[in-house]
């Protein structure tokens, strides 16, 4: 059974986004004086005496879209109302009872739920005296609380606890075997993604770039598993930022990046790769994050250009991730959405994969024999042994006699040649120098697993191609490959 919601309802800018991350007891939606921030539902698990529930937060009722997204909010909203089992209606103690807030009064007597009428802002006495012209709502004393300055949380929690629907004993969601960030710039088509693998309107989908600007844990479950999709606002170049709400959406999503087991680059197939996409893949790298490269809306493109050209300027773009995947989807029309899941479920599973010490120091032996290290002055880089010390990322130390005497070119051979030789091809792999006599930790963990569905389609999907590269392209706005006469074979997949 799933678990009772409370949702936060009120007018914009009476600290519902504040409220919402004082009772769940850490920083979720984001909080700015600006009107209308909240657009999409947010959602955590809070619980109380015992008895778990789902806390909502919402966008604010009667607020006029800067982005004309108006109706998107408001349906987000009657959704929440829709399934929620308590609500709480929340109102600023400071402005007295306004016209909206009998506007949002009115509105729940027609959703006949349990209402806890809350008094937000009381920061001391004196104001909380002020909150008795609250009784004219119709929903009895309000009670005062103050999220700022953390003033009447048990209360509230207590107040909610005892108009939740008899306890059944619901047991909170199964912990996420995946959590997966899909990231990427704005309108590639992040949200539309989200809403296929929940199958539900999750978060607001539209062409207005920066609709989604918190970070929002979806989870959803495929094949008895629990998975979840975080999705993230959409990243732009740092000197375009224009407000507090933009900045905080970039550093969640790179706070996503940080939270999951894998993530997801998203591209707009018509468009080109910028400076801004390799910021971002940059940092996934930095985290030793296994990653896919997702090319979305491969519909909208020509019909003589292939995947394997689109795969060939990618590679180009991002010389140093040959060994990231590319997938090619529609998340729109959920077109290769279930086998872009099933591949994040691999590329996790091989991250969480271990070698012995045998295998591992074949393989460093073979590699030294083929290619040593370059002297550093008159030393000679020495590898005495290797040894495997966790995984995710699958980390691996080499005792030497002196790590300085190695150069990052040389570890980027050592690199590839684990890929091309061990369990780990299209993950990322992270390499830790030590001299000799030093230690490392050492930390095991589950791999999972999901079965493919019967009729499943091959998705188009280009891993560790064996041809030669081209050489890289670094500017910001290479030029997309222009679309050639179309040969027989020419693709792997057929899309």
């Amino acid at each position: 059974m799933s678990l009772p919601t409370v949702a936060i309802i009120g007018r914009p800018n009476v600290g519902k986004s504040s409220l919402f991350n004082w009772l769940a007891n850490r920083r979720i939606s984001i909080v700015d004086p600006a009107a209308g921030v909240t657009r999409d539902r947010v959602a955590t698990v809070v619980e109380f005496k015992e008895r778990f529930f789902e806390l909502m937060d919402t966008g604010g009722i009667g607020i006029v879209d800067v982005d004309d997204l108006t109706a998107d909010v408001e349906r987000q909203i009657q959704i929440a109302l829709d399934t929620a089992s308590v609500v709480v209606f929340v109102v600023d103690v400071r402005d007295g009872v306004t016209p909206l807030d009998q506007d949002v009064a009115v509105r729940l007597r027609a959703v006949k739920k349990p209402v806890v009428l809350v008094a937000n802002k009381a920061d001391t006495e004196k104001i909380a005296q002020l909150a008795g012209e609250f009784n004219a709502l119709g929903y009895g004393e309000p009670l005062t609380v103050s999220a700022d300055q953390k003033l009447g949380r048990g209360e509230l929690l207590e107040a909610v606890y005892a108009k939740l629907p008899p306890d059944t004993h619901e047991l909170p969601p199964a912990e996420a075997a995946l959590k997966i960030a899909i990231v990427g710039r704005r309108n590639v088509g992040k949200s539309t993604f989200i809403n296929s693998l929940a199958e539900s309107e999750r978060v607001i989908v539209s062409e207005v770039p920066g609709t989604t600007r918190d970070s929002i844990d979806v989870l959803f479950q495929r094949d008895g598993k629990t998975f979840m999709a975080i999705d993230t606002a959409g990243v732009q170049k740092k000197t375009s930022i224009e407000s507090n709400v933009e900045f905080y959406s970039m550093h969640r999503a790179e706070r996503s990046i940080r939270r999951a087991d894998v993530v997801l680059q998203f591209f707009d197939a018509r468009h080109r790769v910028g400076r801004v996409d390799k910021q971002l893949a940059g940092y996934i790298v930095n985290e030793n994050k296994p990653a896919i490269f997702v090319v979305n809306k491969w519909d909208l493109v020509k019909d003589d250009m292939t995947t394997d050209k689109m795969a060939d300027y990618v590679r180009k773009m991002f010389p140093m991730l040959e060994h990231v995947p590319i997938a090619f989807i529609t998340a729109k029309s959920g077109k290769n959405v279930l086998r872009l899941l099933q591949l994040a479920v691999q590329l996790h599973k091989q991250a969480g994969l271990r070698v012995s010490t045998g295998d591992l120091n074949r393989v460093v032996r073979s590699a030294v024999e083929a290619t040593a290290p370059p002297m550093q002055g008159s030393k000679t880089p020495k590898i005495f042994y290797a040894t495997q010390v966790g995984v995710y990322p699958p980390s691996i130390v080499l005792f030497t006699n002196g790590p300085e005497l190695f150069e990052d070119t040389y570890l980027r051979y050592l690199t590839k040649t684990f890929r091309d030789n061990l369990p780990f091809p299209e993950v990322s792999i992270k390499i830790m120098l030590r001299a000799k006599g030093e230690g490392g930790p050492r930390r095991a963990d589950d791999a999972l697993d999901i079965p493919e569905e019967e009729g499943d389609e091959e998705m188009p999907v280009v891993r560790q191609p064996n041809k030669k590269r081209a050489e890289p392209v670094y500017e910001e706005e290479a030029p997309m490959p222009k679309p050639k006469k179309k040969k027989a074979g020419a693709e792997t997949w057929d899309f």
